[in-house]
């Protein structure tokens, strides 16, 4: 039975069979909503060739996604009491992320930011809450729970500030504030760490990883099915389809198949890692944008030139490969799998500009996993 209240004592950080709880998955599935929206926004833009600000407005609500995650993902790794005040706080938190989705077509659509803000800010004071919270429970990191929660408090002043600037000063606010936010925890942390569980974050962010991958594949079927209903080249929208699934499943392989347990061996090291999968999941997310623009052209629904309409897929494919390659790869392998992301990566770009772009990136990702599996094979053989 879950209790009202309990002390928010640090968790140990060698905890034995550390899961993902019932609470944290459902708090990944309310960012269902909110990848979705922001995928669906920038296919819509990219396929109205608006496509310098399709992405920044993607880049932009997708950091806002991100964040929230990671900040709640690595407290509850360190403070998760599952008690009543936690589980409420949470379920604020979720709300603040259906906000947050409701906002997004706004956001894109006119620059409104207004109500991605409102849900951005909820989320974030949710966290404010959790943070004082350790504070008052756990005395020896007293100084990091403090830095965090007043460090967080003045950011979201900044955000909310930032709605009443005008609109020449608006993307260098962003920046300004995007900085700030990552700042908070590295000045905090350094004050004492917090006790997180390696392996549960491991899991954690693994498990993100699935939905934007499972969001690409939704928004790349829902394409196809559109296609299908009116009655265009049926032969070639299969085809295409299954492209799209083997790009998928070749993104999904090569970054389970380097497991990231040994990599968080310090502060900068887990920063870097946890940091750097803000550019694995929006580019995993776009993949499915862009497999949307393929079926797209291929229908006659954009007018994108083909090399256009094949780096929406073609780019954050290979962004997808060069930052897992450098995230999880680059440390721990030896000879050919060491190198053959930033060589498969620079494929894909190149594939842009052929025939069959789809199809080559298909091939391409799918003779990269078999290069690494043979690769890895060798190397356990040699050891």
């Amino acid at each position: 039975m879950t209790v009202p209240y309990r002390r928010m004592a640090a968790r140990r950080p060698d905890e034995a069979h550390r899961a993902a709880t019932p609470l944290e998955l459902l708090f990944d599935l309310s960012f269902v909503v909110a990848v979705a929206s922001a995928a669906a926004m920038l296919h819509h833009s990219l396929t109205e060739n608006h496509i310098g600000h399709g992405l920044v407005g993607y880049l932009a609500v997708f950091f806002a996604i991100w964040w929230a995650w990671l900040n709640f993902t690595w407290f509850a790794s360190s403070y998760d009491t599952d008690d009543v005040v936690y589980r409420v706080t949470t379920l604020v938190q979720i709300t603040g992320v259906l906000v947050l989705a409701a906002g997004v077509p706004g956001a894109f659509e006119d620059g409104d930011f207004t109500v991605v803000t409102i849900g951005y800010v909820v989320m974030r004071l949710a966290m404010v809450g959790q943070w004082l919270r350790a504070r008052h429970g756990d005395p020896e990191r007293r100084a990091t729970a403090t830095r965090y929660a007043i460090g967080i408090t003045v950011v979201q002043l900044g955000w909310v500030g930032r709605l009443f600037l005008p609109d020449g000063l608006l993307p260098a606010a962003f920046v300004v504030l995007a900085v700030c936010e990552m700042l908070v925890p590295a000045i905090a942390e350094r004050a004492a760490g917090t006790t997180f569980h390696v392996g549960h974050i491991v899991e954690r962010y693994g498990l993100f990883t699935l939905i934007v991958l499972g969001e690409s594949i939704l928004a790349a079927s829902n394409a196809i099915r559109a296609g299908l209903d009116a009655g265009t080249d049926v032969p070639a929208l299969v085809s295409l389809a299954f492209a799209g699934l083997v790009i998928v499943f070749g993104l999904w392989w090569l970054y389970f198949d380097h497991p990231a347990e040994d990599l968080l061996t310090s502060l900068r090291k887990s920063l870097t890692w946890g940091y750097g999968h803000y550019l694995v999941f929006a580019s995993a997310a776009a993949v499915g944008a862009g497999l949307e623009v393929s079926v797209d052209h291929d229908t006659h629904v954009t007018h994108l030139s083909s090399h256009a309409a094949a780096m929406t897929t073609t780019v954050p494919v290979a962004v997808y490969l060069l930052v897992v390659w450098f995230l999880q790869v680059f440390e721990t392998s030896r000879g050919t799998a060491k190198w053959a992301f930033p060589v498969g990566a620079a494929l894909v770009l190149a594939a842009s500009f052929g025939p069959a772009p789809i199809h080559v990136t298909a091939v391409l990702v799918a003779v990269l996993v078999t290069v690494v599996v043979t690769s890895e094979r060798g190397q356990r053989r040699g050891a």
